[in-house]
């Protein structure tokens, strides 16, 4: 992974990449020379979005379930077949059920579990052996700021996130001696599809006044930041959950008043 040239060569898997930060974080691997696998549930939707990218020498798609072992090991016996290495792997593929926490069934509970953290580990058991045997590689885990800060109707989503923050450092501490560095990036709120379907006027305010740049992020801005851990520049990072989230979650309490006092002086 050290020879400048050999990045055009060099091979990433997507989870999740039909559309959203999947989709963007695939584009922009895309556009680094790199080649592109990307997975997703949403068959139709994802080969819309491959033939869209028109790289067909370059891209990869692979319908599968992350939480069956089955499907995630077929998927990358796939990519091994046609590109014959895997030099990064971004566990995005995730859902959200927001609920009342007494209203979480048991079966909400274990299908946000099987997706979020079952599904990062099963992807990652199954690619680590490749990388390792190839002589290292590169995982990154999406995990949410609902991971490290407690917010309502979250409550199987963000425990599912802090999970998987934790077996970011787990799998970083085992896989490091293979030479795999795994890290994760913990997204705050994001201009997405699905935030501007859940997220109210209401609730984006509330966003923007405790946020200390004052704005939601782009997908790009959380595409970049994954593709950096993945690259040779991050060769020394590994077992760290980085939040791209404007100082969200570096902030405590405060801010909407401060700038309550500055608006109306």
């Amino acid at each position: 992974m050290s020879d400048a040239n050999s990045n055009k060569e060099q091979v990433v898997l997507v989870t999740g990449a039909a559309r959203g930060l999947g989709l963007a974080t695939a584009t922009k691997f895309l556009s680094e020379g790199w080649r592109v696998a990307m997975l997703d549930i949403l068959g139709d939707t994802l080969r819309a979005a491959v033939a869209a990218l028109e790289r067909p020498e370059r891209t990869l798609a692979l319908e599968a379930d992350v939480s069956s072992p089955v499907a995630v090991q077929a998927a990358v016996h796939e990519v091994q077949a046609r590109f014959g290495r895997i030099d990064a792997l971004v566990n995005n593929a995730g859902i959200a059920i927001f609920k009342p926490i007494l209203e979480v069934t048991l079966e909400d509970w274990q299908r946000v579990m099987a997706t979020n953290l079952t599904g990062p580990f099963l992807m990652t058991q199954a690619v680590a052996p490749i990388m390792r045997d190839q002589g290292g590689g590169a995982v990154v885990n999406i995990t949410s700021i609902s991971g490290l800060r407690a917010s309502t109707l979250r409550v199987a989503y963000g425990t599912s996130k802090a999970g998987l923050a934790h077996l970011t450092k787990q799998q970083s501490a085992e896989l490091g001696e293979y030479g795999i560095r795994v890290n994760a990036v913990a997204p705050g709120p994001v201009d997405t599809a699905m935030a501007k379907a859940v997220h109210t006027p209401e609730i984006r305010a509330d966003y923007h006044d405790h946020i200390p740049l004052n704005r939601y992020g782009l997908e790009i801005e959380l595409a970049n930041a994954i593709y950096f851990l993945c690259s040779d520049q991050a060769g020394y990072i590994t077992g760290q959950v980085i939040a791209v989230d404007g100082g969200f979650d570096s902030t405590g309490i405060g801010l909407p008043t401060l700038r309550g006092a500055r608006r109306n002086s």
